[in-house]
């Protein structure tokens, strides 16, 4: 008894495992305490628990280095700017590439369906939105998935035959990968609107800005985008969300070559003035970039690393290393964020977008941490929270990019190459920086915020794996 009243009298000093509540309450009463976090492997599932067990193989393990290795060696650089259908193999006018896996017309959402009428418009093949759901439901519209083409969209995702598209090279490999341009703030397809004025702007950026760059490009010669996205993460972007710095980095690279081949001072101020007035204007470099650093990871045996998270608005896809182009999917989450005057959550559509690529390869939610001033607009409590969720994303990946630091983290570098082993190990599931799409067509943008990857997407990644597993 005198050994337990001793105990009382001293100072505590708590280890709690479990609960978090506990650990907070003893904070509150000034208790000196530690928080370990704990949670069952796999939640608990014997069956999945089992299975991770078994995946716990050397071959595996040196499958998944020589990933993250790929990864890490890519050098991606801007090369040129091409129009759709000199690329893209099959491409014609009645083809549309979309964000996320393949998905059929009925089963798409309001946003999708709705960009993809406007699309039509833009070809040119109809005058009007009844015309082209008419067009759609005769069978003549071929719908293709962005990832098969070996290109990347962000939100609805529409690349069509006229479209100019950021080609990027990764040298170390020789693959190239593509993305359309950003279409600025306001009402924009990717977020589903399809008026007159959406069509405007695209057939200006295939007119004006396309040609533009593509002149400058050939004067500038390729460009480091490596470097440029090592800087922007400096400079507190987080490159999915906040391209702030991403995108004057890269306008002050490309306008000294710009201001030598527009030869209208009109067209040389709009230019300008749009390339300026774009704080996301790089985020589309960026996603071929990620596209172009995760193409050469695919095909490699016994590799669990993930090499695409994606999404169409009805599904969540991702695909792993070994198991090339399956998509395993699930279905979308909802984001959780701050909506823009006159909007909530019953007025969003949930998830879509192929630009979950650049969390694949370690930036976005990944590098949150790097973003103070991101915090607020999606929606995190606090920077406290936006590196707390750099710092978890570390449990699910390979290893650390030695290239992409995080100064506010004490220069760690972001979380790299996902392991669908630790997804299903912890519960832990990539999170995503993303915009949200009003549900209904036509409408665009209702605001901003953070969403998770569905588990099930990983579980049936792993299972497919250990079913086709050969070691």
């Amino acid at each position: 008894m005198s050994k337990v009243n001793e105990l009382f009298n001293q100072s505590l000093k708590v280890t709690n495992i479990g609960l978090e509540t506990f650990y907070e309450t003893m904070i509150e009463q000034k208790v000196s305490a530690v928080h370990v976090e704990w949670r069952p492997v796999a939640g608990g599932n014997a069956k999945l628990a089992a299975l991770v067990a078994k995946l716990n193989t050397p071959e595996i393990e040196e499958a998944n280095k020589k990933a993250f290795d790929i990864m890490n060696n890519a050098e991606p650089v801007l090369t040129d700017i091409k129009f759709a259908h000199e690329v893209i193999e099959g491409m014609d006018k009645y083809t549309i590439g979309h964000a996320g896996p393949p998905i059929a017309w009925q089963d798409m959402c309001g946003p999708l369906q709705g960009a993809i009428l406007g699309a039509i418009m833009y070809e040119g093949l109809t005058s009007s939105l009844e015309e082209s759901e008419e067009l759609v439901k005769s069978g003549k519209i071929k719908f293709r998935s962005n990832h098969s083409m070996g290109a990347v969209g962000p939100m609805t995702g529409m690349i069509t035959y006229s479209m100019p598209l950021w080609e990027v090279t990764n040298t170390s490999y020789g693959n190239k990968a593509y993305c359309a341009f950003n279409e600025g703030l306001g009402k924009v397809m990717r977020f589903g609107a399809n008026g007159p004025e959406v069509i405007e702007r695209l057939k200006w950026l295939e007119n004006s800005l396309g040609p533009a760059m593509k002149k400058a490009l050939a004067l500038s010669g390729p460009i480091s985008l490596k470097v440029i996205v090592a800087k922007a993460l400096a400079m507190g972007d987080e490159m999915h969300q906040r391209n702030t710095g991403a995108s004057s980095l890269f306008v002050r690279e490309i306008m000294k070559y710009l201001v030598q081949v527009v030869d209208d001072k009109n067209e040389l101020l709009k230019i300008t003035e749009f390339v300026t007035g774009n704080d996301q204007f790089f985020l589309n470099i960026a996603m071929a970039t990620g596209k172009a650093i995760c193409d050469p990871v695919k095909n490699i045996p016994n590799s669990t690393v993930v090499t695409t998270l994606s999404r169409n608005g009805t599904n969540f896809g991702i695909k792993i290393s070994a198991l090339g182009e399956q998509w395993f999917e699930a279905p979308v989450n909802q984001p959780r964020g701050l909506y823009f005057p006159g909007y909530s959550e019953e007025d969003a559509n949930p998830d879509i977008g192929d630009s979950a690529i650049v969390e694949t390869f370690g930036i976005g939610g990944f590098a949150m941490g790097s973003a103070p001033a991101v915090v607020r607009f999606v929606g995190a409590s606090s920077v406290d929270e936006a590196i707390a969720y750099s710092k978890e994303m570390q449990d699910i990946c390979v290893g650390l990019s030695p290239h992409y630091i995080i100064p506010t983290m004490n220069f760690v570098g972001t979380a790299t190459a996902i392991d669908v082993r630790k997804v299903v190990e912890t519960g832990s599931t990539p999170v995503i920086n993303t915009g949200m799409a009003h549900k209904k067509p036509g409408i665009g943008q209702v605001g901003a915020g953070i969403v998770r990857a569905p588990l099930e997407c990983f579980v049936r990644a792993l299972e497919a794996f250990s079913e086709n597993l050969q070691l």
